[in-house]
């Protein structure tokens, strides 16, 4: 069977735009650079020699266009409306509510989506081929960057699918972004050329689109996510993740990390794991976007004139300084984790100082070429820990320093390993005091067994003269051993060993949390303590069992399980009973007869208690079938105020929620026995 010219040119686009796809969308490349641009040059060569079979799909034509003169600006089918936006939490459970009253109390489903902080863009499939696209502009009509967007390599020119499959009308709308990768080696393309350097990441992408010569753009490596429709002809959708699913398949990408959540308190919970990862990430966002899944429901609730009435944004706020790598030093955390930390020339951020940031792992050092000496862009979103963003390539003077990661501990000198599948690198001696120093100190914090006035002072001696050689040495010390510490007198001493005499009494939860088990917190140390009561009964279940647990899961339960199983973990266990730690959980699931005053109540606790901590109050809340959050909202039942309780009491008496204090708590709590 012979192929015809035609044939062979056709054969060579598909091939090359579905290679595009695999390398730029699925970041899962099947071929090498080299087959790659043989592919190209050929199908170069071929329309050489027939220009009458070029068309402007064809990947040749990316690049193909001439400077054009000026923007026309064209009509959008459907207006781009703005998305109304907030910065709290409770804003967001308002939110919810609104919708739900709107629907008459029907429960809505979520997708959540990161923010992108790019430029909002249009873009016009017709019979399958990019026909169009169009920049937000005031919402009603928009700059025609057509000839700009054609130069994104991740943008197919037209859809994978076969032409059956593809509607009449496809408008999709997303975001066009820069990576900070990207960044940095634009910013030193132009300091070299003697031109501006951009701000950020939306600056460099929307000066970007606003070249008029497409050559240009196509230097600056721009990319496109998709995450929402405009005009659809043919296509009986149900829900938005079934639209994201289907223009994934056309080969458009969209919005990585986008799960469809149940309930607003599920969606607030997945908002804070996603913030917190934020530096994980190689492009710009501020915030996430929170959306009804229903098309139906969002139909039904419809818009105003500014915005939809069925998304929300949830930002934060963001603040970011330039500073100058000192050095680079490497922390060895409680699990042996090896931790990278940058020393920074000191910088003034969201009104702290910031001397050292966090470099996470080495693969992360080797995907920003951090080095010390580098001048960075530090931020901080929310007020939460500093990340690095980008590295200021263009600052590089040449005496920059590449950072070489330990072959070995730096502290016992030990053996490291890279995590099976991972990208931490961790310690393998167990014995290694600085893994010892940080469980110990963990052991005794607030949050596990709440050891007053043992801190990384005391900790450093007891481990260094031989005093602490694991966890449950703490048991065995005495006011004598202590007294002849430095900066330990008998009182001191004595306050410090009733503090130890008392953690015996914290309960199972606490123990759990306090051992450094990977993969469980306080959350999950709750759930294992109120499933199985005691120890023995814990240690004892298979890891099927453990797995089956609601918000435990297969991971965390293998590490329980291999850890109660490990010579370590049976010597700890039998060591805190022979010290008479108590390793059960009185967990209350019975109601008085007039019924708990707790069961079923959200709580919120404030301010700095008399008797209790905070953990601790939550903890008796919780233990009484009372649910805790972390802010006052309509669905706020008491809010526990100690001293200086701040704007959450403010709060609690704008939206006439009760005030209590922890005597009440504590008396509601012996009642409910």
């Amino acid at each position: 069977m012979s192929y015809s010219i035609e044939d062979r040119i056709e054969a060579l686009r598909n091939r090359i735009e579905y290679h595009n796809y695999k390398y730029y969308v699925e970041d899962n490349p099947e071929i090498s650079d080299l087959e790659f641009d043989k592919l190209l040059k050929e199908l170069q060569e071929l329309e050489k020699q027939h220009p009458e079979l070029i068309t402007p799909d064809s990947p040749t034509q990316r690049v193909g266009g001439q400077p054009i003169e000026g923007f026309r600006q064209v009509m959008h089918r459907i207006p781009m409306l703005s998305i109304e936006n907030t910065y709290s939490e409770d804003e967001v459970r308002e939110f919810d509510a609104r919708i739900q009253r709107l629907l008459e109390n029907e429960k809505p489903l979520y997708v959540v989506e990161h923010k992108i902080d790019g430029v909002s863009a249009s873009l016009l499939y017709e019979n399958g081929r990019f026909t169009l696209g169009l920049t937000r502009g005031d919402g009603t009509r928009g700059d025609d960057i057509t000839h700009n967007l054609r130069t994104i390599r991740d943008l197919p020119l037209r859809l994978l699918s076969p032409k059956d499959k593809v509607p009449d009308v496809l408008e999709i709308r997303g975001e066009v972004f820069m990576t900070n990768a990207e960044l940095s080696r634009l910013n030193k393309l132009q300091t070299e050329r003697g031109e501006r350097i951009f701000a950020n990441c939306r600056n460099a992408a929307a000066g970007t689109l606003k070249l008029l010569d497409p050559r240009q753009s196509s230097r600056r490596l721009l990319r496109f996510f998709a995450h929402s429709e405009g005009q659809l002809s043919g296509l009986n959708l149900t829900a938005h993740d079934a639209f994201l699913e289907l223009i994934r398949g056309f080969g458009i990408p969209v919005v990585p990390h986008s799960p469809v959540l149940s309930g607003i308190e599920e969606v607030l919970n997945y908002c804070r794991e996603t913030l917190e990862a934020r530096s994980d990430l190689d492009y710009e966002t501020d915030g996430l976007v929170i959306k009804v899944n229903s098309i139906a429901q969002r139909e039904y609730l419809g818009s105003t004139s500014k915005s939809p009435r069925w998304v929300i944004a949830y930002k934060v706020e963001l603040w970011q300084s330039t500073t100058q790598i000192l050095d680079i030093k490497v922390q060895v955390g409680k699990t042996g984790t090896l931790t990278p930390v940058a020393e920074l020339q000191t910088v003034e951020i969201a009104g702290t100082k910031v001397s050292r940031v966090s470099l996470a792992n080495a693969d992360e050092i080797a995907r920003k070429d951090i080095r010390i000496g580098d001048h960075i862009i530090v931020e901080k979103a929310g007020k939460i820990i500093p990340h690095v963003v980008r590295v200021e390539f263009e600052k590089r003077s040449g005496e920059e320093k590449e950072y070489k990661f330990p072959m070995e501990c730096p502290v016992c000198h030990g053996d490291v390993g890279r995590d099976e599948g991972g990208v931490y690198i961790r310690c393998l001696n167990p014995s290694c005091p600085a893994q010892l120093k940080e469980r110990l100190q963990f052991f005794a914090s607030r949050r596990a067994m709440d050891i007053e006035g043992i801190g990384p002072a005391l900790i450093d001696q007891l481990v260094d003269r031989g005093l602490a050689n694991s966890l449950t040495d703490l048991y065995s010390l005495t006011v004598e051993r202590l007294a002849g510490l430095e900066r330990m007198g008998e009182k001191s001493a004595e306050k410090i060993i009733a503090g130890i005499r008392d953690s015996k009494d914290r309960g199972l939860t606490r123990v759990l949390t306090s051992l450094s088990i990977r993969h469980i917190g306080e959350r999950n140390a709750r759930l294992l303590a109120e499933e199985f009561g005691n120890i023995d009964a814990l240690m004892s279940a298979p890891e099927e069992r453990l797995a089956q647990i609601p918000g435990v899961g297969p991971i965390a339960a293998e590490s329980v399980r291999s850890f109660f199983h490990s010579r370590a973990g049976i010597e700890i266990v039998r060591n805190l009973k022979k010290h008479g730690v108590k390793m059960s959980e009185e967990v209350s699931r019975k109601k008085s007869e007039g019924g708990s005053r707790f069961e079923g109540k959200t709580f919120v606790v404030t301010g700095t208690m008399n008797h209790y901590s905070r953990a601790e109050i939550e903890e008796l809340i919780r233990r009484h079938g009372g649910k805790t959050a972390s802010s006052v909202s309509r669905k706020t039942d008491y809010v526990v105020a100690g001293a200086d309780p701040g704007s959450k009491l403010d709060k609690a008496r704008e939206l006439g929620v009760a005030v209590i204090g922890e005597d009440d708590v504590e008396r509601w709590a012996v009642v409910s026995r």
